[in-house]
């Protein structure tokens, strides 16, 4: 009887032993290399330079350190702290999928931050270097605030002495309609180039919106009543 509960006994160590040890294999994240894909496989060590990140391949995912993993099913796998960065840290993965090609990858994440893309700067059989590369719609929205940083540079260029010297036009286009507001302008400018300037960008704002599924609060901005000159600078009066 004891024999018989000492070999149940044996058998179940073994059989807990092996199931552990599918368990880890199932938990791990090696990814076999690949030397038709130098992307795929995870990367860890990560080192920021400016602009660029370092990382080195590594067998798996490091368990308290940032680490990604590209496999071959356009999977990805971010080891990350979140996006908070205050002690003390707990590390978790965020998964996704990931499209590349030789010069850029696309990441889409189900969570925050949603969708960034890389930039690769070189990638061997042991690194990879990459640096942020601007979506579609960041590159768009720079443009917008190029275009707005331009008439808004304008508008301020005169100091405000006279108000009777000075006029105001709404600009802009909120996602949910109407304009964003209302700007000041000198009436010693070129007027119809400045216009013209404000009317791009309302244009531009509108169509961004539009294409981006952007949404806003439904408020109408007031419209000014007067223009003071306060220090030089035209203050618009509600």
């Amino acid at each position: 009887m004891k024999t018989k509960m000492n070999r149940l006994l044996t058998f179940i160590c073994i059989l807990t032993a092996f199931i552990s040890l599918l368990l880890i294999g199932c938990n791990n994240n090696d990814i076999p290399f690949d030397s038709n894909n130098l992307l795929k496989g995870v990367w860890a060590k990560a080192k920021h330079n400016g602009e660029t990140i370092t990382f080195k391949r590594v067998k798996s995912l490091p368990e308290k350190e940032y680490g990604v993993a590209f496999n071959d099913a356009n999977i990805f796998i971010q080891k990350t702290s979140g996006f908070c960065g205050t002690p003390p840290l707990t590390f978790y993965d965020d998964k996704g999928t990931y499209n590349a090609d030789k010069v850029l990858i696309k990441v889409q994440l189900d969570n925050f931050p949603g969708n960034f893309n890389w930039e690769i700067v070189s990638l061997t059989e042991k690194e990879l270097v990459v640096k942020t590369a601007l979506t579609e719609r960041e590159k768009e929205h720079q443009e917008l605030l190029k275009m707005y940083s331009i008439f808004h540079t304008i508008a301020t260029s005169k100091t405000c002495e006279n108000s009777n010297d000075w006029a105001y036009t709404n600009y802009g286009s909120k996602a949910c309609g109407g304009s964003q507001g209302y700007i000041a302008y000198s009436k010693k400018i070129d007027v119809s180039g400045f216009l013209k300037k404000v009317e791009n960008y309302t244009k531009a704002e509108d169509f961004y919106n539009k294409k981006w599924g952007i949404v806003s609060t439904c408020d109408i901005p007031p419209k000014p009543t007067n223009i003071e000159c306060v220090n030089g600078v035209a203050v618009l009066k509600y």
